[in-house]
């Protein structure tokens, strides 16, 4: 029997669920909010599907009962408040790292064996400190950000090459910002060969803008933080953890030398399987590349430390 718990009921967090319940990625799925009756409300909408969409996934809502929560294999922090237009993630630091500490401690007295995903931004940051909060090996801590940066540099390519999003292998790593994160163009291919071959620079360059601005432009357009992507990038690393894929999926992981940095959690490419994280993979970056990801590093390490700031 497997379980997942997602804690956020906003619009991320429900939809990570629905893909979650919709793939029947495990026997039950519980979504959790403090805002009472939301969670309910959201798993029963969800559920009332079934019948239609042939999923038979059992779901869970509950208000702020983590005793609902208890063995977990896979929890997904979404919980925070989301951004609004103007806003950078950076600056959602001082309330969502009291969030998200309280939702690691209360998860822990149910699930103490749980991998975490983390969604709440902002997300290298709040990676880093469930992983200095929790105590738990390293490989049980998971920020999801370079999962929907690369999905988001896939489409923007495929819009500039007229071609299928699902034949291009295109990856994103550093942080989870729009100043910080790196859209690798010289290793992005489409089907094997690569985009530069197709793109001039000022495109593929303007992909890359586009890319690291991607939630940024949806912000503005929504009025709040997308939720789509976000949500389908969420399942998609649930889910090879949860079916042992050991697919690769750019995630920020704790480095400890690797990619020339240490105590730091940030985007790289990674193999994801039942235990979590199991291997980073070395993509040999060139000196542009690397210098990118120490300035990418920087920045993410500044937001770290106003960590040692708040009273959690």
């Amino acid at each position: 029997m497997s379980k997942i718990t997602v804690v956020g009921a906003g619009a991320v967090g429900a939809t990570t669920a629905d893909n979650i319940a919709r793939k029947e990625l495990a026997d039950e799925v519980v979504l959790l909010d403090i805002k009472q009756g939301f969670a309910e409300g959201k798993a029963l909408d969800m559920f009332q599907t079934a019948a239609l969409l042939g999923w038979d996934t059992t779901l869970t809502g509950v208000t702020n009962d983590y005793s609902k929560t208890a063995n977990s294999d896979v929890v997904v922090i979404t919980s925070g408040l989301p951004r609004k237009p103007g806003m950078t993630r950076e600056e959602l630091i001082g309330v969502n790292a009291g969030i998200v500490k309280s939702v690691v401690d209360n998860i822990l007295q149910y699930s103490p064996d749980a991998i975490f995903v983390i969604v709440s931004n902002p997300m290298d940051t709040m990676t880093y400190l469930a992983l200095k909060a929790s105590g738990l090996p390293k490989n049980r801590i998971i920020g999801m950000g370079g999962a929907l940066d690369s999905a988001r540099f896939k489409c923007y390519l495929s819009l500039a090459m007229n071609v299928s999003p699902n034949d291009l292998h295109a990856t994103v790593i550093g942080g989870h910002g729009d100043t910080t994160m790196i859209p690798l163009k010289r290793l992005a291919t489409w089907n094997g060969t690569p985009v530069a071959n197709y793109l001039d620079s000022a495109t593929l360059d303007k992909v890359a803008a586009d890319t690291m601005v991607g939630g940024a432009t949806l912000t503005g357009l929504l009025g709040t933080s997308a939720w789509y992507a976000p949500g389908a990038a969420s399942a998609a690393v649930v889910e090879s953890i949860i079916r042992d894929e050991k697919r690769v999926i750019p995630c920020s992981v704790l480095l400890e030398g690797e990619y020339g940095q240490s105590d730091i959690c940030l985007g790289v490419p990674v193999v994801l399987g039942k235990t979590g994280w199991e291997k980073i993979i070395d993509y040999n970056l060139n000196e542009e590349e690397q210098a990118l990801f120490s300035k990418s590093a920087d920045a993410v390490r500044n937001m770290n430390n106003v960590l040692s700031t708040l009273s959690l």
